[in-house]
């Protein structure tokens, strides 16, 4: 049971009928997202060009009115999406933009949010017209749809990771068939090969790939075994995390491909080194001597914990 997605297996069986009583009686909220989009069109100054307004409440409806799943959510537990489109170009309602995505998840016990991803697609190119809708089917590609569909997907598949063991992997099959179809769009943003690395193509493969069910394992110990516990026993919330990092390392080290663990330091970095700043001084330093292995391009903020 997804609503249950927040529990640890463990105690499941102990709660489940307070839960199924409680949930009889709660109201149903059926989709899976809270999103938030904004828009940045200040480089655009084409003045006849006011429809662009509709662009936020389609695409929020889009996402947040839609059932991806057949879960049912409570509040509560929709995922946490922010989309920031930066317009950068404009002809004849051809647009090319930058689409910055991130998401959050709440940190159990607690009224924190941790965030699960941050990355920047820079290359997204659509057309939008007056009035337009936008056209769901993960079997046909289209220039707006399947951006939102495979981001959707995506996040869904990260979110379910990081509170079960590689609970995500339909998601992320949903997310890869997305790619798939898109192969035939001729942009380069769902290909292989050309000057970037740094893709959907190599985004999707990087969690469904050579070092990705490492990875993904991480990311579930890590939160789920980690930052979920920490309230209650930061020692051993700590030894789980230093245990993730150890399966990231070794997942880093059985493959070429980086970018799924660039993106997962770039959101996690300084999370990681105030988990570690009062840890005792030898866990500090088992810390620090893993993170200058798998992530020394944030080594300047790592040093704090030596």
């Amino acid at each position: 049971m997804p609503e249950l997605r927040y529990l640890d297996t463990m105690i499941r069986p102990v709660i489940l009928l307070a839960i199924a009583v409680f949930l009889a009686a709660a109201p149903v909220s059926a989709q899976e997202f809270s999103a938030k989009v904004t828009l940045n069109r200040s480089q655009i100054t084409n003045t006849s060009l006011d429809y662009l307004d509709e662009l936020v409440p389609l695409f929020e409806n889009y996402i947040n009115q839609r059932k991806w799943t057949e879960f049912t959510f409570q509040e509560h537990e929709r995922l946490r999406m922010n989309l920031q489109v930066i317009l950068q170009s404009e002809s004849n309602n051809n647009f090319e933009a930058i689409l910055i995505i991130s998401s959050e998840r709440p940190i159990y016990n607690t009224l924190q949010l941790t965030p699960l991803l941050a990355v920047n697609d820079e290359s997204w190119r659509f057309v939008f017209n007056r009035n337009q809708n936008i056209i769901h089917d993960p079997q046909v590609f289209h220039d707006i749809g399947s951006v939102l569909d495979f981001y959707s997907y995506f996040l869904m598949a990260l979110d379910l990771d990081s509170f079960s063991e590689l609970g995500g992997s339909e998601f992320f099959r949903k997310a890869q068939g997305i790619v798939d179809v898109a192969q035939g769009s001729g942009s380069l943003a769902w290909q292989a090969g050309g000057s970037s690395r740094r893709n959907r193509f190599y985004l999707i493969n990087g969690f469904t790939g050579t070092g990705a069910e490492g990875l993904r394992k991480a990311i579930y110990r890590y939160h789920r075994h980690g930052l979920d516990l920490f309230t209650q026993d930061p020692e051993q919330a700590r030894a789980n995390i230093l245990e993730a990092l150890t399966l990231i390392r070794d997942a880093k080290r059985a493959t070429t491909e980086t970018y799924a663990f660039d993106l997962f330091f770039d959101t996690k970095y300084r999370e990681i080194t105030a988990v570690f700043l009062d840890a005792e001084p030898n866990e500090r330093l088992q810390a620090y001597n893993l993170l200058l292995e798998i992530d020394p391009s944030h080594i300047g903020e790592y040093d704090k914990l030596q």
